[in-house]
Formats: C-alpha cells, sequence, structure tokens
C-alpha cells in the first residue's frame, strides 16, 4: 500500500480530540454514606453503566470517522494482491502527447496518420476514470496544451478532443521528453501514465541525440511509459523551392522561376504536372514525366509582371497524399523601373565592366525602365538618390561622414548598396567612418590587402561549396570548369560583423570574397576583390554578369520577397518612428493581429514572433495602410514522412524500457497490466462521512431521550400549597 499524500497521516494524531473531550466530560461520584441513600445508590449504579456505555459508542463512532477521513485524504492505492477483498478502482493521471506536426495530415483513402492517433485517444479515454487528472498535448512547433490536469469528464474530453488539428510545422524530437517531464512534475496522481503518439519519422528518431534516448529512459522514474505508433506509407511529393534565376522585377518584363519537386518516396512517380499561379491566377503549368525515387526535378516557370507592385506567386501540384507540402509561395516587388548607379573610383575601368555586365543579356535597343548609370565617385554628393534602387561604389577611396549617413539611410528605406574593394580604397578612412553607430554599413571590417596567388603564380578559384542563397542559384547551373575560369590575385583582409553572412570565399582558404548583411529594410554586398582586372578576372568571366544581375534582382525586392518558413518571425521595419504605437499582421487566415513598435539598434521595428499559418501574410503599418505580402511555407524536410519499422523502433528504444503499442488490442491489454493497484479514497471519504451522520443521530436521540426522562423523573409540582409544606 501507498499513499499519495502520506503527510495527511498526521491527522490521525486528531482522533485525541475527541477522547480528551470524554475525559474530561466524566463526573467524579462522590461518596455519601447515608443510609437513606442506599436504596438511591442501587439505581444511580445500573443507569451509570448504560451511560458509559452510550458514550463509549459515541466516541467510537467519532474516532473511527476521523481515521476514515484522514484515510481518504491521504489517497490510499492497494495492490490487487495485497486486499483483493477491499473496494476500490484502476486510477492513474494521464499525459497524452500526440504529435501534431504536419506529416501527420499524411494518409490516402478516408484517413491520415493523425485521424487515426485521434483513435488511439479515444481508446485510452475509454480506460480513464471520470475525476482522474488528464493532460493534452499537441506536439509541434510551439506545442498547444488543450487541456491540463482537468478532472476527466467524457463529453467535455470528447469536445476539446475534436478541436484538435494538425499544424504546419515539424516535430523538435528531442525536447518531447523534457516536454513531458514538465507536465508530469504538475501533475498530482497516485499512478502517472503517458502516451506518445507519433508517427515515428525516421527523419527523426534516426538523428535523435543521446540526451533525448537518456531523458526519455528518465521519464520511467515518474510514469508508465507507453509509445503509441501510427506510421504510413512513405510515398510523398514535395515542392520543395520556388526560386528566381532570371529576369528583372520589373513591370513589362517576365522572369523566369525555377520551381522543384522531390519525391521522397520508394517508387518513381509519373506525369507529375507543375501550375504557377499568380494571384491566384494560373498562368503557366509544366509537366515532370518522371520523378525518381529519392529524387528531385526542376522545371522553369515563367512570370510575367503586368502590374506594379507586390505579387503573390505560387508554384504547386496536385493529387499527393499530404497537401500541406505541395504549394510552394514566394512575393516579387515589381517596380515601374530599376535604376543602377554605379560610383566608379578606378577611373572609369570598374564602371564599364559593371555596366556591360548588367546589360549583358540586351538586344542593344534602350530600355527606358531599366536604368543602369556609372559616374565618377567625386560627383556623388550631386546625385540625387531618391530615384535609385541600387548603388554600386566601385574602388572609391573613401566618403565622408555625411555620406555614410546618408547611404546608411538610403539602404534603411528598402534600397541595395554593393561595394567593390580595389587598389585606390582608403581601408583607415572607410573603417573610421563605418564603425560610427551601433549599426555599420559595410558587413566586415577591412584589412590590408593580401597576394592570393599560388606559387605558380596563377590566381585561386572560388570555393564551389556555396550556401544556399538566390544570389548562388545561377553559379551552382554553371559547368565546373567555367565556374573556376574566375581566379582571385589580390583580396583584402576583412573582418566580418556577427551580422554577415558569407557568400562565396575563396577555394582552400575560406577566406571571404563576397559577403551580405541587412540594414533596415535593405541589403548591403561587399566584395573583398576589385569589379576591374586587377585584382581578378571575374569580369571576363561568365561569372561577373550572372552574379551582378542575380544581385540586382535581388536587391531590386524589398525585405517581403524572401519566404519564411512556419515558425519564423516576421517584422516590419522603420526608418522613422511611425505615428501609429501598433503594426497590423493578417494572417492567412483572415485573422488581424496587432504588434507594438519598438525601437531596436537604432530603428523601429514591429515583430511578430512565430508565424503559425503557412500562406501569405500581410503587414500594414496602421490597420487603414495598404498592407505588404509576407510569403511563409513549411519546412520541407518535415516531407521526408517515411516511418521507422517496428523492429528499427524496438531496436531505436532499446534499454529505455518503453511499452510500444501498435494496435488497440495491444493498448488496451498494455493499460490493462499496467494498473496493478486501486484507489478507495472514495469509499472511505463516503463511509467516514456516514459513520459522521449515523454518530450525530445517535448523539440527538441521546439527548432527547434525556430531556424526555428528565420530565418524567420530576415529582415537585410547580405550585406549593402549605398543607403540603406541613
Amino acid at each position: 500500500m501507498s499513499f499519495l499524500n502520506p503527510w495527511m497521516l498526521l491527522g490521525g494524531l486528531g482522533i485525541a480530540l475527541p477522547i480528551l473531550a470524554h475525559l474530561l466530560n466524566r463526573h467524579e461520584v462522590r461518596r455519601t454514606d447515608w443510609a437513606a441513600m442506599h436504596f438511591l445508590n442501587r439505581n444511580v449504579r445500573v443507569r451509570s453503566r448504560q451511560i458509559r456505555l452510550r458514550d463509549l459508542l459515541l466516541l467510537c463512532l467519532r474516532c473511527l470517522a476521523l481515521l476514515l477521513l484522514v484515510l481518504a485524504l491521504a489517497r490510499p492505492i492497494w495492490k490487487n494482491e495485497d486486499s483483493s477483498w477491499l473496494p476500490g478502482e484502476p486510477r492513474a493521471g494521464v499525459v497524452i502527447a500526440l504529435d501534431a506536426s504536419f506529416s501527420m495530415e499524411h494518409g490516402g483513402g478516408d484517413s491520415t496518420r493523425f485521424d487515426r492517433a485521434l483513435e488511439q485517444v479515444n481508446v485510452i479515454s475509454e480506460k480513464i476514470q471520470p475525476g482522474d487528472p488528464v493532460t493534452l498535448i499537441l506536439l509541434g512547433g510551439e506545442d498547444k496544451v488543450l487541456i491540463r490536469n482537468m478532472a476527466f469528464d467524457r463529453d467535455r474530453f470528447r469536445d476539446l478532443l475534436q478541436s484538435a488539428k494538425v499544424a504546419p510545422v515539424g516535430l523538435d524530437l528531442d525536447r518531447v521528453p523534457k516536454r513531458l517531464k514538465e507536465l508530469l512534475d504538475d501533475m498530482e496522481a497516485p499512478k502517472k501514465e503517458v502516451y506518445f503518439i507519433t508517427d515515428v519519422q525516421a527523419r527523426d528518431w534516426r538523428r535523435s541525440s543521446v540526451r533525448f534516448h537518456e531523458t526519455l529512459a528518465e521519464l520511467r522514474n515518474d510514469a508508465e511509459v507507453f509509445l503509441v505508433p501510427v506510421p504510413g506509407a512513405p510515398a510523398n511529393l514535395a515542392v520543395t523551392e520556388l526560386n528566381l534565376v532570371s529576369g528583372v522585377l520589373r513591370k513589362g518584363t517576365i522572369a523566369r522561376y525555377q520551381a522543384t519537386v522531390h519525391n521522397y518516396g520508394e517508387v518513381p512517380v509519373l506525369d507529375v504536372s507543375v501550375q504557377c499561379r499568380v494571384e491566384g491566377v494560373q498562368i503557366d503549368s509544366k509537366r515532370i514525366p518522371v520523378i525518381a525515387a529519392g529524387a528531385s526535378e526542376t522545371v522553369s516557370l515563367f512570370v510575367p509582371f503586368h502590374n506594379a507592385g507586390s505579387t503573390r506567386i505560387t508554384a504547386e501540384i496536385t493529387g499527393d497524399l499530404l497537401p500541406s507540402d505541395n504549394v510552394r509561395r514566394v512575393v516579387a516587388v515589381v517596380r515601374d523601373r530599376v535604376s543602377v548607379l554605379c560610383v566608379d573610383g578606378s577611373g572609369g575601368a570598374a564602371g564599364r565592366l559593371i555596366m556591360a555586365s548588367l546589360l549583358a543579356r540586351g538586344d542593344g535597343a534602350k530600355d527606358e525602365d531599366y536604368v543602369v548609370r556609372s559616374i565618377p565617385w567625386l560627383t556623388l554628393p550631386t546625385e540625387p538618390l531618391e530615384k535609385v534602387d541600387v548603388l554600386i561604389f566601385a574602388d572609391v577611396p573613401e566618403v565622408t561622414p555625411e555620406q555614410v549617413v546618408q547611404l546608411s539611410r538610403h539602404v534603411r528605406n528598402g534600397n541595395g548598396l554593393v561595394w567593390f574593394a580595389g587598389p585606390n580604397v582608403k581601408t583607415a578612412v572607410w573603417n573610421e567612418r563605418n564603425a560610427r553607430g551601433n549599426n555599420p554599413l559595410l558587413p566586415a571590417k577591412l584589412g590590408a590587402p593580401v597576394d592570393s596567388r599560388t606559387s605558380e603564380g596563377a590566381g585561386r578559384p572560388l570555393d564551389p561549396a556555396m550556401p544556399d542563397h538566390s544570389v548562388c542559384l545561377p553559379l551552382q547551373s554553371l559547368a565546373e570548369d567555367l565556374f573556376s575560369e574566375t581566379r582571385i590575385l589580390t583580396r583584402l583582409n576583412v573582418e566580418p560583423s556577427s551580422s554577415s553572412f558569407p557568400i562565396l570565399s575563396l577555394a582552400g582558404s575560406n577566406a571571404p570574397i563576397l559577403l551580405e548583411h541587412s540594414l533596415g529594410r535593405g541589403h548591403v554586398f561587399q566584395f573583398a576583390t576589385s569589379a576591374e582586372t586587377s585584382w581578378n578576372n571575374m569580369a571576363l568571366t561568365p561569372v561577373f554578369p550572372m552574379l551582378m544581375q542575380q544581385i540586382v534582382n535581388y536587391l531590386a525586392g524589398r525585405e517581403f520577397e524572401q519566404p519564411r518558413l512556419v515558425g519564423d518571425s516576421l517584422s516590419l521595419s522603420y526608418v522613422e518612428q511611425p505615428d501609429a504605437s501598433d503594426a497590423v499582421f493578417d494572417t492567412p487566415s483572415k485573422e488581424s493581429i496587432a504588434v507594438p513598435v519598438r525601437e531596436h539598434r537604432d530603428q523601429f521595428v514591429a515583430m511578430l514572433e512565430n508565424s503559425g499559418e503557412a500562406g501569405f501574410y500581410v503587414a500594414r503599418v496602421s490597420v487603414q495602410a495598404p498592407g505588404m505580402p509576407i510569403a511563409v511555407n513549411v519546412d520541407p524536410r518535415e516531407s521526408d514522412v517515411t516511418s521507422l519499422s517496428a523492429s528499427d523502433l524496438n531496436e531505436n528504444l532499446e534499454g529505455a524500457d518503453i511499452t510500444v503499442v501498435a494496435s488497440e488490442s495491444e493498448l488496451v491489454a498494455a493499460i490493462d497490466a499496467s494498473r496493478t493497484g486501486r484507489s478507495s479514497w472514495r469509499y472511505l471519504l463516503i463511509t467516514g462521512f456516514i459513520l459522521l451522520l449515523l454518530e450525530s443521530l445517535f448523539a440527538e436521540f441521546l439527548r432527547k431521550q434525556k430531556r424526555s426522562r428528565s420530565k418524567q423523573a420530576n415529582p415537585i409540582p410547580d405550585k406549593l400549597t402549605g398543607l403540603q409544606d406541613v
């Protein structure tokens, strides 16, 4: 036998109170040697025995009732084999953890994995006794606790369970045991049980950490742990990428996007159709004849821009078993015109090469809506920057502090800056003026020039290993021999800031050649080498025009062009303090969320934490202001829905002492086998109250009997006469 609240047993000392009261209320009989009282003493002795018997009976009832109440509050649990004759019921506190990541939406026919998981929850609920504490949590992303320590009510539980839905997020398996431990510690029950219902994705379980297995095994110290797998078929197609690869985001042009479809299944998939939609209207469609198992295929989708402004673009497939990852979204900020200004400090050489690279694919006709100009660096103060979308600084010796402030403000407004090193750059001056303020203009601090040539005197190539950045996409399609034609002879030794991101580096040394960081609503790219040919031959290879055109495309879009993943924070930046104290974010489900505007690092930002839906959000500076769409997609890593086999799962859980149940019958049998104790506290509590009631009724009966006997034994009349007195 064990007790949930053993300290309540101290209340058993309370039986001393009725015993003490009984002893204090006893009357001492004083002996009187009076002959006339002998007859009366005989009757008194008989009556005294009866009174003592009744008092003892009342005392026993009070003590027994108090002991039963104390025992009930201590919540005893009896082992079935110990006291099988005692009444009781198998009771336990239950924590149900339900995997709600979007892979659980995978299914075929009329049932998904999540539907089968809900059926298992219903089986578990049938074994929960009314009043037992129960917790239900949906795991995935930020997790969602539907029920916490609720006294179980079947109807209410069923209603709350109907609100459970799959979230468009992945499952962080490593933090699951810790989360379950927190819920168990918050629950008071004589026996605790944990049920983890999941599709046991092989991707998550095969790379689970040692800490995960240790924490999972530690749960056995607090509760019985059951793992209920609901596996499914591995077949799944997903649109994993949608990227702009060529073209300018400008009204009246056509841009080429590239959509990637991955087959996560074990068999090839034939005749896959990919539709491209702009603002919900289909404008292109491509067919992929076959996608091999475990392979990806890409298609080009051509998007015409008829209007300026923010444009929602999607690539979608249909007929798949998991709809959440069948669509990929991006936002293109289309401008009426794109203006690029090159500020040349090299005497004209760098400016000519940059202009040639940006117009390399032109047909020779003048395009008034795509303007690329080059000016000497000394004439920069006379140029109005308001109409310039992208600034390119090539080998500019220095800038004034006022120009640094002007450039920083220009970038914060959502424009772009590209900076090239060169032999004329005064690094000390740039560093001194760039370091002013909390947010430097350039991504890295400038150092001394470094000779990058090999021992044979040849320049070093760029590292072909590039990050997953949209600027690198055209370069990844280049043949290796064409990419390796670029040779770096001289570079600046740079010290990247904590906010910078390396994009291109030197092969063999990882020395950064191209870095990027964001500043307000804009971005800055910094080359550690020159744009003209004194430090490299980049401008003479296919790399330069492809890279420069892609950088301009990247910078010509506002900050919302870059899609986010579900769970990311969404931000809206302001150059100056806005009139409204709150920004407004409209979710894909049409809910409006007000977000306070805060000052952060010399700028004003409204930050929506943890985007919880996939689709297009709309950010507004106020309720009445026009909105800017933000594309939010699901994480494609969750699209690998292959489940662990039963043998692999048992091997994975070896030594954890976790009960794995694969069917409803096994689940019912496992629950029955684990509940070896019975709780009798309700019966003890009811019995204690019944005894208190009997004691009260019996005491009242004795009081009435005593009053009745007193009236009958009184021989003295109310009024005395004179004769009687004589």
